[in-house]
């Protein structure tokens, strides 16, 4: 059963990390006056989630394939560089 629990965990993980909204919309080829800095994984996924064209248009990056699953990797990580991220949008 603990193997079990581990194999769960590992692959949510794993699926998690893959298509990591975070990552995908930091690591863009925008330039940085065009780019969103502020809980952008979060945004992604939640525009995916909600079929807002209109802001996934703005985001200009596919949302990962799970976005539903993604989403609370995307927002642990977005809250971690949040300090990073303000200053990269004041200071941008």
């Amino acid at each position: 059963m603990k193997q079990f629990k581990q194999f769960v965990y590992g692959s949510i993980c794993i699926i998690g990390v893959s298509g990591c909204a975070t990552f995908k919309t930091l690591d863009t080829d925008l330039p940085l006056n065009q780019r969103l800095f502020v809980y952008s994984g979060t945004r992604l996924d939640w525009s995916a989630l909600t079929k807002n064209d209109a802001a996934l248009e703005k985001i200009k990056v596919a949302p990962p394939g799970y976005p539903l699953l993604d989403l609370p990797f995307s927002f642990t990580l977005d809250s971690l560089f949040l300090p990073v991220s303000v200053y990269a949008e004041i200071f941008h």
